[in-house]
């Protein structure tokens, strides 16, 4: 990567951008959060019945596949009545996709949209506390092997020496 020209001020700025790739670990814990969140949203929101464990399984993984390739174009399509409701509409994109995976999903049942959307809304707020809890180091932050914390995307400003001005 190239360094940026050097400023005639005081002070640069570097570009730090730590992504951690794609791991299975990841996706395994995601895909683990995603299935307690809808065994919780089962037993809470009535008017939604998973038969089993791996039903329950299998519907977090839909749902998650739902929401990887179809949540986009949908956000996409409908993004002037989504700008209009400010942001709101896409509560109810997220209450169509749950109902989506219950149709896909044998013995993964929703009632109506209502239940639908509310179990969406709560599984929204459940797998967002559950990511908090099991990512290492919270959100916005990485362990890396040997303990220490690294952030992503940060802009980091720092005085370079013999830049200062005079």
């Amino acid at each position: 990567m190239k360094k940026p020209p050097a400023s005639s001020g005081g002070a640069s700025l570097k570009f730090i951008d730590r992504r951690q790739g794609f791991t299975m670990k990841r996706f395994t814990i995601g895909w683990i959060v995603h299935t307690i969140a809808l065994i919780v949203v089962a037993q809470m929101v009535q008017g939604i019945y998973i038969a089993n464990w791996q039903t329950a399984i299998l519907a977090a993984f839909v749902l998650g596949m739902l929401n990887v390739f179809l949540r986009p174009l949908i956000i996409l399509l409908t993004l002037p009545l989504t700008i209009l409701s400010l942001g709101l509409f896409t509560l109810v994109i997220n209450g169509i996709l749950f109902y989506a995976a219950s149709v896909l999903v044998k013995g993964f049942v929703v009632a109506n949209f209502w239940s639908a959307m509310w179990g969406a809304l709560l599984f929204s707020v459940i797998s967002f506390f559950l990511n908090i809890l099991l990512k290492p180091g919270g959100r916005g932050k990485t362990m890396s092997p040997s303990g220490s914390t690294r952030y992503r995307k940060v802009i980091d400003a720092e005085t370079v020496p013999g830049r200062m001005k005079k």
